[in-house]
């Protein structure tokens, strides 16, 4: 019972923090939000694809081989068997870390071409009431917008909201790789807004390939806009919790994972982790296994931790939150389970304390102009001379 009460005072104390910082659209969300439902399986057609033999090999379990074995899986395949793997399952290979990256996004796409299908048919189902067809309408929009060409889509899976990531730049070739790591209300409808873009992570992707580009036209780089987890909705339950962190971590690690079996930037790919995805990256951290990983976190509500030490050896902790982020107003805290420790920003975390001047809000960071934007690309690039720290 005094548990439930803690909760219940944690989460009201969020939702009142951000309507008092900024009583907007996040803010209304927090008293209708729902707990999410994990998704830490294989996705569909995995169990068909352990038990087939028709090419007379055994396929990689998704649920248990490593990236690695993946790799060399495909490697020993004839361009047919690997088409005749595509044309099957293609949500397996699509979601398959250590496989091809072209074949990946071949997979992708065909898997996304069945979503649209699917979900024109819902849409003008007869037997479905009209909330039901007009969700099913927006999925099928959100999934054809991904099939325009050019798109390279690394991971999809249509269970729940829907997972999504997207590769902008030649990740196979790239000197330079990042993964943003999103926050809340991020999903296959979320992914890539048209009003607001620097909200989504495909926006957030763009921008920061673009100051890259700007900051070292020569150097070749691929960012990864990566919802590969389900986010918590609004303020609710899952924002003050690391219940969703705890089933996204893993499969960020697993990403890393793969990325090493089909990509060979010159240090190892930096992560820019957002509001609750600072929580993922936190709890993926201790697990990078002293490999030498830069990692930005922004608008944090916490890491899940009480200083970076706690993070593990060879993480190079970055972090920055602007004066007028409500995130600045939440506990900074962790009681029983609730809350998600220190401020990455204290002056006694341990961090790298860098400046966002001319961002502004909880999403401004990846603004054109701020530093911040600048900031997140120098350290991308490597160029950690550039960086400039926060002077108030």
């Amino acid at each position: 019972m005094q548990r439930r009460r803690l909760k219940r005072i944690l989460i009201g104390a969020f939702a009142t923090c951000a309507v008092l910082a900024d009583a907007g659209a996040a803010a209304a969300q927090a008293a209708a939000s729902d707990e999410q439902v994990t998704i830490t399986t294989p996705p569909a057609g995995s169990d068909a694809w352990v038990h087939d033999h028709s090419l007379g090999l055994a396929l990689p379990d998704p649920a248990t081989a490593a990236p690695a074995a993946v790799a060399a899986f495909f490697a020993g395949l004839s361009p047919s068997q690997q088409d005749q793997l595509v044309r099957d399952y293609p949500l397996v290979v699509g979601n398959l870390d250590g496989a091809p990256l072209a074949l990946r996004y071949r997979a992708n796409a065909r898997a996304l071409t069945e979503e649209v299908a699917r979900a024109k048919v819902r849409a003008a189902d007869p037997k479905l009431d009209s909330d039901e067809r007009a969700l099913a309408a927006s999925r099928a929009n959100d999934a054809q917008a991904l099939l325009a060409p050019g798109r390279q889509v690394l991971a999809f899976d249509p269970r729940g909201r829907g997972l999504v990531s997207e590769v902008f730049g030649d990740l196979a070739s790239a000197q330079r790789v990042s993964v943003i790591v999103p926050g809340s209300d991020t999903d296959l409808g979320h992914f890539d807004r048209s009003v607001d873009p620097l909200r989504s992570p495909a926006g957030m992707a763009r921008a920061l390939r673009a100051e890259e580009a700007r900051q070292s036209p020569a150097t070749g780089t691929a960012v990864i806009a990566w919802t590969g987890y389900v986010t918590p909705v609004g303020l609710g339950p899952d924002a003050v919790t690391s219940r969703l962190a705890d089933a996204g971590a893993p499969r960020l690690l697993r990403l890393l994972a793969g990325l090493r079996e089909t990509s060979s930037p010159t240090s190892p790919p930096s992560l820019v982790c957002h509001s609750y995805g600072t929580v993922v990256c936190g709890t993926a951290a201790p697990k990078l296994h002293g490999e030498s990983t830069d990692m930005v976190v922004l608008g944090s509500p916490g890491m899940g931790v009480q200083d970076a030490a706690d993070l593990g050896t060879g993480v190079h902790l970055w972090a920055t939150r602007n004066p007028s982020d409500w995130i600045g107003n939440v506990p900074y805290l962790e009681v029983g389970g609730l809350g998600h420790g220190a401020d990455p920003t204290g002056s006694d975390f341990g961090a790298e304390d860098i400046s966002s001047e001319g961002a502004a809000g909880h999403t401004g960071y990846f603004n054109p102009g701020t530093a911040s934007l600048r900031n997140f690309a120098a350290i991308a690039l490597g160029h950690y001379q550039s960086v400039s720290y926060r002077t108030t």
